[in-house]
């Protein structure tokens, strides 16, 4: 454990650093986030602020399992190393989709980024390859375990990688709908990523203790420019870097439909838009105030403080229920 808790400091304080150096830098280059006009009107004043901030933990995280290997010997096991390289670059892959998204929008002027259909064409070819790298070269078997049972199901290559596959493309879509408010995507997975942390630390998988160490050090050094009041957002960069990283962390425990109750904000994200989007188109009128989610209960009259509270600690009690279980 104290491994681990040098890797987080390792990775706190390279994020905390990059952050110093980054956001003038993105102020300088004028990568500041146009708000769209359809959020709350208050959001307006956040226009300008940098995006692309993502890169403040993307820088973390990299420095800590380069270190992280070697603190922990993993060096020693080709098979760990691969497969923290294999966890890394499902991150690294998914938040290249996201750079080019900020890229068009930021620098190209196309507020809307990428079309939906190169964006998910894109992801999916993310999630094919590391689908079917990691079950090619056995870093995983082809199993699952039931969350709260001690039963596993065996899947096969033919089921096993198109539900990978899928695991992946919610996981890093709802983690980019959770990014709408200062804090929010960060602290949820925070919490996600301790909770990670903890199950492999039993379990004695380093692997993903390495991993999710270095996450929780670089969100948290993230977080000091990016808790409200904002000083820099982590854009779809950061989003699906993270969705990338939790769904790979989850993979690679055997406990994919785990992420469906310690995630569970990012779930209700997606299902907010998924269902206002299809009852407005059938009846022409909406259930929530706005989507996702988070946008509803703001035009309740919460404050954006309110919300990243509330939806943290509903993260934390799903952690802990699912950790005791």
């Amino acid at each position: 454990m104290v491994n681990l808790l040098i890797i987080i400091a390792i990775a706190f304080v390279a994020s905390a650093v990059s952050g110093l150096f980054l956001i003038p830098f993105l102020h300088k280059l004028k990568f500041g986030q146009e708000i769209r006009e359809e959020g709350p009107a208050w959001h307006q004043k956040k226009s300008g602020t940098p995006t692309m901030g993502g890169f403040i933990f993307i820088v973390a995280v990299l420095v800590s399992v380069a270190l992280g290997i070697f603190i922990t010997n993993l060096n020693e096991y080709t098979e760990d190393v691969l497969s923290l390289i294999a966890m890394l670059g499902a991150a690294l892959g998914f938040g290249s989709v996201g750079f080019l998204d900020d890229y068009i929008k930021v620098i190209l002027k196309r507020n809307l980024g990428l079309r939906a259909g190169q964006k998910f064409s894109l992801q999916f070819l993310v999630s094919l390859i590391f689908a079917v790298w990691i079950v090619a070269s056995g870093l995983v078997d082809t199993e699952i375990i039931i969350p709260f049972t001690d039963i596993t199901v065996e899947l096969g290559y033919i089921i096993y990688i198109p539900f990978i596959i899928l695991v992946m493309l919610a996981a890093v879509n709802s983690v980019n709908l959770t990014d709408g408010l200062d804090g929010l995507a960060g602290f949820v997975t925070l919490f996600v990523a301790i909770f990670y942390l903890a199950v492999s630390n039993i379990k004695g998988i380093t692997t993903v203790a390495v991993f999710a160490a270095t996450l929780i050090g670089g969100i948290l050094g993230f977080l000091l420019y990016n808790k409200y009041p904002a000083k820099v957002f982590m854009g779809d960069t950061g989003s699906l870097f993270l969705g990338g990283a939790i769904s790979a962390m989850a993979i690679f425990m055997k406990n994919p439909l785990v992420l469906l109750i310690v995630g569970f904000v990012y779930v209700a994200e997606a299902l907010s838009v998924i269902i206002q989007v299809a009852y407005f188109k059938k009846t022409g009128k909406r259930i929530f105030k706005m989507s996702p989610i988070h946008h509803h209960f703001e035009m309740c009259g919460w404050s954006e403080g309110k919300v990243v509270t509330v939806f943290s600690l509903v993260t934390i009690l799903l952690c802990l229920v699912s950790l005791a279980a």
